[in-house]
């Protein structure tokens, strides 16, 4: 059986049901399953378990984490109970956000939101932030590694900049991330599953792409073999 691809699989469904039911429909073909706020806000820890099922699948619990350290700190230590593979905090919390985390949950990869992808350089500069997008990520990302995050989350745009500024130990984690022909949604920066792991992306996150094909399965399948060819093509040996 092929190697599944990586791919974190937004599971962001109107019941547990339904995430149960794409989660068991993908696992076979995709690395990750994600869970996000409103999903964990509504069942709360047991659609960690729910999602994980039999399979064993990681789990990226993306609650985007953003408050005064102390308060970022319990957070993160009540869901490490729950063996997260990924957890995500906003880096704009600041060093000291992002240290708390990595010291509460030591089983889970910190990961650090450096600007959403539903921005762009306009929206940065009303929310009072410093632009251009791409310079703003390359300082989150630095602050971010310096105090301790063991992963990056950027869109397909900045990967390979940000690469080159962190090195490869750093795993990078990119939404906005669109087969050829789906529309953008709500995303500003995006770009196929192709483009992103041919930047340097260690982990694509794809969501309505997938869930909203007739066959989700089908269609997590589909990206995982086109993912394939290209790592073929780009790593032969």
């Amino acid at each position: 059986m092929s190697k599944p691809a990586p791919v974190a699989v937004a599971l962001d469904a109107p019941d547990l049901e339904t995430a149960a039911r794409w989660a068991a429909l993908v696992t076979p073909h995709v690395s990750t399953v994600k869970v996000g706020l409103e999903l964990y806000l509504r069942y709360g820890p047991q659609v960690v378990a729910t999602v994980r099922g039999a399979s064993r699948v990681s789990v990226f619990l993306d609650l985007k984490l953003h408050d005064i350290p102390a308060t970022v700190a319990g957070a993160a230590r009540a869901v490490a109970r729950l063996r997260p593979d990924v957890l995500t905090v906003h880096a704009t919390g600041g060093a000291d956000v992002i240290r708390a985390a990595v010291e509460a949950a030591p089983g889970t990869m910190v990961a650090a939101v450096t600007v959403l992808t539903s921005l762009g350089d306009d929206d940065l500069g009303r929310i009072g932030m410093t632009g251009p997008v791409p310079d703003a990520v390359l300082r989150l990302a630095t602050l971010s590694v310096a105090a301790g995050a063991q992963g990056l989350v950027c869109s397909p745009r900045e990967v390979s900049a940000v690469r080159s500024e962190v090195g490869p130990d750093v795993t990078l984690i990119t939404p906005g991330v669109r087969p050829a022909g789906a529309g953008a949604d709500d995303q500003a920066r995006v770009a196929t599953p192709e483009e992103a792991l041919l930047a340097g992306a260690d982990l694509l996150v794809i969501g309505r792409p997938i869930t909203r094909a007739p066959d989700p399965g089908a269609a997590a399948a589909a990206i995982a073999a086109s993912l394939r060819r290209v790592s073929v093509a780009r790593d032969p040996a």
